[in-house]
């Protein structure tokens, strides 16, 4: 019924109407955010994604507009004509853009009705996710997330305008790809038409935007959809959005000088002018941040770090430090000044927990007390230091009465990424940190090459067409686990938000990595044989960056996961509660792709 009456067109959002307005006669759509009824009149909040406006319906002056308004409810879509009223000084709404006016309605048209709500909407009372992800067409009206979308747009467009502005041209790559299983899990496509066929949806574009400077489109962007079946968390997604970037005739500090530019234009346009960000990005090497946090992307809004005591621990009577030293590993502690009194047993066991939850055997802590020597430390392994112990360690590690000492122990990589976890837990724990602080930090001169424990063969850390830093060059067959990448990451507090480096453009280099990652000439034309090709027909130096659309807005907006700054986003088990996806398919369109399921789906008969 109500769409067979003419559309009323609306002269206005409801985040525009002022006093300038005052007198004119309007047209207003949306939704009804608020009822009130207070006998006299009845008042309608009226929301789009712009804003609200406040409606008021006078039953004397619109009696039929009144007998329409007492049958809204939440939600209503509706459509009002009125006349913009200045309110009176006293019932000015300053929390509302629009609150200097309210709408004298003349007519209302209900556009169309709404069910009983799963959840409200005007407010952010508590939902569950599950329940929100199903219903999140209703989630999405919902202040924070409609807050979020707008900015995740704004963040697009100021980006796209800041790599405009520097001549990177957009280009779109294929989704349709060739399978090179290297790194993460692809998601295959069976092709129809060549049985036995399957498509990959690509991780990344990169063998294409290299292959487009090899064309001589020497500055590229895309933002782009990449796909990776990997096993996800509150940070990932089975598919996620990238600003995907290259540039020709470059080099390490000409990639990151110019992107570091662009970033800094795209979030002081999004924050409309109102941050204040540094002259230039602070840079550490991989092993400097490792050494000093224990993660390659860590929070520099406070200044928490790991200490070395392996030397000092060794001379201790503790065992555990010692096997640690006797095996080649490490005794690193953090020194938390003034919190020997905030933490609890149970708080330090939780601590613990949370080591032994990134691959740790656990924590060791002390309290260290006023005084000198082993009599002002207190802790289950203070009776395993002698004073000589502590006044060495006191000393390396700048630690006065009041400290919390926490000590971890183990293999290199182990011990550093517990310990980093649990730095990270106590900055938020203590509020060491401004949230609303913006911190980014280049981390430079990752590995190239990691040892896959159980072959024993080298890999790609990155990819494998990352290049070398030159003067690390000679090392590709001498010592391969020295060699470093001209590879760069962008820190934003402590997410990696953009990874990139300069890519093999010499294609004997690119043949020496693959036969140290152990991939003969065979499976290289395999599966990258048309950039392998490409490589020889004048590929100039080149090199890129792609920066995480989902997990930079995340950032930039104050949101807990990047689920909540994408607008139909998956659960942590890969599935769509809204859609039901991943779904059963027909037995004949399997057939047609002639793809055979082993045993019997219950439910595939039906489709």
């Amino acid at each position: 019924m109500t769409q067979a009456a003419s559309m009323w067109h609306r002269t206005h959002t409801l985040g525009e109407l002022n006093k300038s307005h005052a007198g004119q006669d309007v047209i207003l759509t949306g939704w009804i955010n608020r009822h009130r009824d207070h006998g006299q009149f009845i008042f309608l909040d009226l929301r789009d994604r712009y804003g609200i406006t406040q409606a008021v319906v006078d039953p004397e002056k619109a009696p039929a507009a009144y007998e329409i308004a007492r049958s809204l409810r939440a939600e209503f879509v509706v459509a009002i004509k009125g006349k913009v009223n200045l309110r009176p000084e006293g019932m000015i709404n300053k929390n509302m853009v629009t609150g200097e006016v309210d709408i004298l309605v003349s007519d209302i048209r209900i556009l169309n009705k709404c069910d009983v709500l799963p959840f409200t909407v005007h407010d952010e009372s508590e939902a569950s996710e599950t329940l929100r992800l199903k219903y999140r067409y209703l989630d999405l009206r919902r202040p924070t997330l409609k807050s979020n979308m707008i900015s995740r747009s704004k963040f697009v467009r100021e980006m796209r305008r800041a790599l405009d502005d520097r001549g990177f041209m957009d280009i779109e790559t294929p989704f349709l790809y060739k399978s090179t299983p290297e790194g993460a899990r692809e998601f295959l496509v069976p092709s129809r038409i060549h049985t036995g066929h399957f498509y990959a949806l690509p991780q990344s574009p990169q063998l294409f935007k290299q292959v487009l400077m090899i064309s001589g489109f020497d500055r590229y962007y895309q933002i782009v959809k990449c796909f990776r079946d990997e096993d996800l968390r509150a940070d990932r997604q089975p598919e996620f959005t990238q600003v995907d970037i290259e540039m020709s005739f470059v080099d390490e500090a000409l990639v990151t000088n110019t992107l570091e530019a662009v970033t800094k234009q795209t979030v002081t346009k999004f924050y409309d002018g109102n941050v204040k960000l540094p002259e230039k990005f602070p840079r550490h090497t991989y092993a400097q941040v490792m050494e000093d946090y224990g993660v390659d992307k860590p929070d520099m809004r406070f200044d928490l770090k790991l200490k070395n005591i392996t030397d000092l621990a060794a001379q201790t009577k503790f065992t555990i430090f010692k096997d640690a030293v006797g095996s080649g590993g490490i005794v690193n502690c953090i020194v938390v000044p003034g919190a020997s009194e905030k933490f609890s047993r149970k708080d330090l066991d939780e601590l613990s927990e949370l080591a032994k939850q990134h691959g740790g055997k656990g924590l060791a802590w002390i309290k260290k007390a006023a005084g000198a020597g082993v009599a002002s430390w207190s802790g289950p392994i203070a009776k395993f230091f002698t004073d000589e112990n502590c006044a060495a360690i006191e000393e390396r590690a700048n630690i006065k009465p009041n400290d919390l000492i926490l000590f971890g122990a183990g293999d290199y990589d182990s011990t550093k990424a517990m310990l980093g976890a649990v730095r990270n837990n106590l900055g938020a724990k203590l509020k060491l940190y401004d949230p609303k602080e913006l911190c980014f930090l280049w981390v430079t001169e990752f590995p190239l090459l990691e040892k896959d424990k159980e072959s024993n063969r080298w890999l790609a850390r990155h990819h494998p067409f990352t290049s070398p830093r030159p003067d690390d060059l000679h090392l590709m067959k001498s010592d391969p686990g020295k060699v470093r990448a001209s590879a760069y990451d962008l820190v934003l507090n402590g997410y990696e938000i953009a990874g990139g480096s300069i890519r093999i453009h010499d294609p004997d280099v690119q043949k020496l990595l693959f036969e140290t990652i152990g991939l003969t000439e065979q499976e290289a034309q395999s599966k990258f044989g048309f950039l392998l090709d490409a490589l020889k027909f004048g590929a100039p130096p080149h090199g890129g960056m792609a920066f995480g659309v989902d997990r930079m807005v995340m950032c930039l907006t104050g949101a807990e996961a990047i689920r909540d700054v994408i607008a139909f986003p998956k659960t942590q088990k890969g599935t769509c509660l809204m859609t039901g996806a991943p779904s059963l398919v027909s037995n004949n369109q399997l057939k047609d792709l002639h793809v055979k399921v082993d045993g019997v789906i219950e439910g595939a008969e039906h489709l």
